[in-house]
């Protein structure tokens, strides 16, 4: 007899214990399950540029990408990303030695917090959230500290005073996500340049999400790294998935000084090392594509947005039109709901869709309780037989 039973200790490393499946997967099954319409899960229902597709069959065939490409990411896509930061925003990168190709914008943030964190390090983000921030906090040892957004005047805002109030001796760095999921807020320059100047007055870190950068209805996307003193403490982050629609390639890359880039590489390279190979090749391509192409898709999807957004106020929600991003944050207060979870769990049986209670985006998970979100990334044939459904709850 040992002096040890086995699973006297829990199996689960503690730094994930309030971990568990996450949201998207459990309402993703559920629609599933139920043949509802998925309105959860962030996923377009239909592919992007047929040309990029072909791109990535043509590199297939001419055994571009089918072994290990390079650590760092294929030269040609290094390049294209060094030339969309350079001609969008006027940003200067080495395509050698700063910008480095990663398996989607996840494995971005997780490599960044991991090489950039260390234990007891605390780390400002945004609440609500994307749910892995919460998770590769923790897996770096970091100390997660959420500043809210709130509803005000129908749209989500950041308190500037709260977020200067939130740093501490013990703060190594924000995590900014702008276009901001689940909100589809798009902090204005003012408030970037805010953030900037906090950032270089208590030397700051920033890792900067901006996956719905050509996803702008209202207002304009501006790179945190623009502005003065912040290139040399910005890790800039974004991906192919949500600009063309192949989120299923898992393309991602960052950009940055090459202090910072190098220290992402370093714990990069021991996650995927590699990925993509021939994706990669066709990303190169489509960030090549005519300026036509990114107005295209923003028309269509504000197009979407507002006819989501109407029929979910005309079912009696209240509606934050986001100005950015592809998801529609609404309160269920109205209806007599208060409870998202619960709402979201009965709402493929009522009406047929699928939706995500955002409390699962907060620490403070009452302040997120009666919020849910909707995403409208979907063919509009889709959306509109989801807005006849949901009147059901007006009724």
């Amino acid at each position: 007899m040992t002096g040890r039973e086995p699973g006297s200790r829990p199996l689960l490393n503690r730094r994930l214990a309030e971990f568990g499946t996450t949201i998207f997967a459990e309402m993703s099954a559920l629609a599933a399950k139920t043949g509802s319409i998925n309105l959860g899960q962030g996923f377009p229902d239909t592919d992007g540029p047929e040309e990029v597709r072909e791109a990535a069959v043509r590199a297939l065939r001419d055994g571009r990408g089918n072994q290990y490409p390079p650590g760092p990411g294929v030269p040609e896509l290094r390049t294209a990303v060094a030339d969309h930061q350079s001609r969008r925003y006027g940003l200067v990168h080495d395509p050698d030695t700063e910008v480095l190709v990663t398996a989607g914008a996840t494995e971005a943030i997780a490599a960044a917090l991991l090489a950039l964190v260390e234990p007891g390090d605390e780390v400002i983000a945004l609440e609500p959230y994307y749910d892995s921030y919460a998770a590769c906090i923790a897996m770096a040892g970091g100390t997660r500290v959420p500043v809210t957004l709130r509803p005000h005047d129908g749209a989500y805002r950041l308190d500037l005073d709260e977020l200067r109030d939130a740093v501490t001796p013990r703060t190594r760095l924000i995590l900014l996500n702008t276009p901001h999921n689940p909100t589809g807020t798009v902090l204005t320059r003012d408030e970037l340049a805010a953030i900037a100047d906090l950032a270089v007055e208590r030397d700051l870190l920033v890792v900067t999400d901006e996956v719905y950068e050509h996803l702008v209805f209202d207002g304009e996307h501006v790179p945190l790294a623009s502005f003065p003193g912040m290139r040399e403490r910005t890790v800039t982050i974004s991906s192919a998935g949500k600009t063309f629609s192949f989120t299923g390639w898992k393309v991602g890359w960052v950009t940055g000084a090459p202090e910072l880039v190098s220290a992402v590489r370093s714990a990069k390279q021991f996650l995927t090392y590699v990925s993509a190979g021939p994706f990669q090749y066709a990303v190169a391509e489509a960030l090549r594509l005519p300026d036509a192409y990114y107005e295209g898709l923003r028309a269509d999807l504000r197009a979407k947005r507002d006819v989501l957004s109407a029929g979910l106020a005309a079912a009696g929600f209240t509606v934050y039109r986001p100005a950015g991003t592809y998801f529609v944050t609404t309160d269920i207060r109205p209806l007599g709901e208060s409870d998202g979870f619960a709402f979201c769990r009965s709402l493929p049986e009522r009406c047929g869709v699928v939706a995500i209670p955002n409390a699962v985006f907060y620490d403070h998970r009452e302040q997120g309780a009666p919020f849910v979100r909707f995403a409208f990334c979907k063919r509009t044939e889709v959306l509109e037989d989801a807005v006849a459904r949901l009147k059901s709850l007006a009724v």
